[in-house]
């Protein structure tokens, strides 16, 4: 099978990683998978326009519904030449729902926005799916997109040069992470050095507008700066985990409306493979199914982050053997190949 994705492909953020997992599964399993778009010789990802009547498309919308290589011409050549049964739409951002505003997050600035994305979603497809064990619309099928790549693991966990790592970009994550670090300064000595990588935490974001909400990029140099954290430009997609490795733990952070949807992200998976110890701010209930619920309240940052922080450190033979224990877990029932098959399975429905 050849399948199309229609995906806004930036290499330092977002899902590049797992899209390179789904393409190196699909060679692997006798399948292709392309990139739609114009070619670049500066980017990692083959793309291509063409198209066959046999293929399948899928959608993959996050952030955005343009394309970064085409336009809406080229949603008419999809549209025109692959069935309407062969087409999926994977919905990364909740924006397929009403507006929601969930502790200051939003998926839409106004009702009419929700409904135009919404029209545009069902004019492509009847098969829309979300990354959460509980859509909230009906016609909302889960799909658990994001993936585990057992090629991605490191088992070096000497030598730590921090204490806490984070790798991503402040979008709507200031207030989760202030909680984690302000319980951090209390005991910075036993925690030791710390970093994040990313835009937006000790400047603005360069998409911070007039026109963005301010819950979205808001970030506090001073604070930042007070616990003399060593703050790094976006790396790419390549060097996510090689970077989460340098930390004794790494706290897992999505953005509020994340939460409250229960959205797994790429995070979900990845922080496993760099051989940290991934500690979890909210209870997610899609974790509990991907996880299980031993692992996944053991992992969780819970109501007294300071204490627990603080027991990592001290106790982290323990917690690499937990986080050890899920990636075996990850590596049979949530690789990109087991996903593959099963997005397969969504096609040929």
């Amino acid at each position: 099978m050849r399948i199309i994705l229609i995906y806004y492909l930036l290499e330092d953020r977002g899902s590049a990683q797992d899209i390179k997992g789904y393409i190196d599964s699909a060679k692997k399993m006798g399948h292709e998978i392309v990139v739609y778009g114009r070619s670049d010789f500066r980017s990692s990802f083959h793309y291509s326009q063409t198209i066959n009547k046999n293929d399948a498309v899928v959608f993959i919308f996050e952030w955005t519904t343009e394309l970064l290589r085409g336009g809406f011409l080229d949603y008419i050549r999809l549209i025109s030449k692959i069935p309407r049964e062969r087409r999926v739409l994977i919905d990364c951002d909740g924006k397929y729902n009403n507006p929601i505003n969930f502790r200051g997050d939003i998926n839409h600035k106004s009702k009419k926005e929700s409904l135009d994305w919404i029209n545009f979603c069902n004019s492509l497809t009847d098969k829309i799916f979300q990354p959460t064990i509980k859509p909230l619309k009906k016609n909302v099928g889960t799909f658990f997109f994001h993936a585990y790549n057992p090629n991605w693991e490191t088992n070096n966990n000497n030598n730590k040069k921090y204490g806490m790592c984070y790798v991503g970009n402040n979008w709507y994550r200031w207030d989760p992470m202030y909680k984690v670090l302000k319980k951090i300064k209390k005991n910075k000595g036993d925690v030791g050095r710390i970093s994040i990588t990313g835009h937006g935490w000790d400047r603005s974001a360069p998409w911070a507008s007039k026109d963005t909400p301010k819950e979205a990029y808001k970030y506090d140099y001073k604070f930042i700066k007070s616990l003399d954290i060593d703050v790094f430009p976006p790396i790419k997609f390549s060097e996510v985990i090689k970077q989460m490795n340098k930390g004794v733990f790494n706290p897992v952070i999505y953005r509020p409306l994340f939460d409250k949807l229960n959205f797994v992200t790429c995070r979900t998976y990845e922080t496993f493979a760099a051989n940290t110890i991934p500690l979890f701010t909210y209870k997610n209930k899609s974790h509990l199914s991907i996880y299980g619920e031993n692992e996944t309240d053991v992992l969780l940052i819970g109501k007294n982050p300071q204490k627990k922080i603080l027991d990592v450190m001290k106790n982290q033979e323990k917690y690499i053997k937990i986080a050890r224990n899920v990636r075996s877990k990850l590596k049979n029932e949530h690789s990109h190949d087991v996903r593959l098959k099963e997005l397969i399975n969504i096609i040929n429905s």
